[in-house]
């Protein structure tokens, strides 16, 4: 009879430390998570815009709860991926329709079309670029200064949440590797081009620094270069463009740079870099490994490797979407992105995330 007590209460304690470790592990760790991206992280912002950046129709969020959002997948984004590993309950709303107490927990700015550079992405119609995505979180803190009621209680709350920033890409994509509408690439070294765009960059995250941001998380550009788009425009449909990806390198490296300088410059505040470039390099390496049967062509598209052009409204698109790394001609599969997510939250090699990953930053 004693030993059934003692075992009966063992497996209590067992059950208490199972249950605590449960709570422990969902809780939400930081009290709020602020967006800024492009058509990548973009959940809803370009739905009201005139512009023809915009995935509001099916099959765009086909595997999504709630059906087509404006998200550019099948499914979950790899911010909405990191939001359920940060402990939300519930992904991050897009600016454009948060409104109250809802914006304690933070907010998606990113648009389709966005980048660095305000002209970048023109040609598409209208977007909101870098600039003016900081421009509205300086008008969410503005707000949540009024509901906690001071500056200091609200510069404590922000100073304890996620900023994370994944720009670049249609800088080249929309701008530079697009002389028949920019001229940036008759005026700019592909490496000129890339410190231009750094220090943008830096001006953006220093305003965003003066507005309470001390946590940051900074996405390096993926491999452009293999996209389902820049593959089909290849001679056999298989090579990657090493001009784009050559470019991409040259911002990316430096935005790594940018993480040191500033981690110095800024003692108070901590900045990492996430090398999206380098996990998308693991996944063409050995797809297999990854569940992936597919690299090469979007799941759903037009033309060449499904990557002459995004989804067409109510297009039937692959059956097999956990098995493609691409959803369209551009971007990846909520499969995709559920990688590229977690090993920026955990980060799977130590060139993941760097100097630390989004795990060991919500502790500072």
């Amino acid at each position: 009879m004693a030993g059934e007590v003692a075992n009966n209460q063992l497996w209590g304690v067992a059950v208490v430390l199972f249950m605590s470790a449960l709570c422990c592990c969902s809780a939400q760790q930081v009290p709020c998570y602020f967006i800024f991206g492009d058509s990548l992280v973009d959940n809803g912002n370009n739905n009201q815009l005139s512009s023809l950046a915009r995935a509001d129709y099916l099959p765009y969020g086909i595997d999504f709860p709630r059906g087509p959002t404006g998200r550019f997948s099948n499914g979950k984004t790899t911010v909405d991926v990191i939001a359920e590993l940060l402990g939300f309950n519930g992904y991050i709303p897009a600016y454009s329709n948060t409104r109250g107490r809802d914006i304690l927990s933070g907010v998606n700015y990113a648009s389709a079309a966005a980048g660095i550079r305000d002209e970048t992405g023109q040609q598409l119609g209208d977007r909101i670029p870098f600039s003016g995505q900081v421009r509205n979180h300086q008008n969410i803190v503005q707000q949540i200064v009024n509901i906690l009621g001071d500056e200091n209680t609200a510069a404590d709350y922000l100073g304890r949440c996620i900023y994370s920033v994944g720009l670049g890409s249609n800088d080249y994509l929309n701008n530079y590797f697009m002389p028949q509408v920019y001229s940036t690439s008759r005026r700019f070294s592909p490496d000129q081009y890339a410190q231009i765009l750094i220090q943008q960059y830096t001006q953006q995250l220093s305003i965003m620094y003066d507005n309470g941001a001390r946590k940051f998380v900074l996405f390096g550009v993926g491999q452009i270069g293999c996209s389902p788009n820049a593959l089909a425009n290849s001679p056999d449909g298989r090579t990657c463009n090493q001009g784009y990806n050559s470019a991409n390198q040259m911002f990316n490296n430096r935005l790594k740079g940018l993480v040191n300088q500033l981690n110095r410059d800024q003692p108070d505040a901590r900045f990492i870099y996430v090398d999206s470039y380098g996990i998308f390099q693991d996944i063409i390496n050995s797809p297999s490994s990854f569940g992936f049967r597919v690299t090469n062509a979007g799941c759903c598209g037009i033309g060449r490797n499904n990557g002459q052009i995004t989804c067409l409204p109510f297009q039937t698109p692959c059956p097999n979407r956990r098995e493609y790394l691409f959803w369209d001609a551009f971007h990846p599969t909520e499969a995709g992105n559920t990688i590229i997510g977690r090993r920026a939250y955990s980060a799977q090699r130590p060139s993941d995330a760097y100097p630390i990953d989004i795990r060991r930053l919500v502790q500072l």
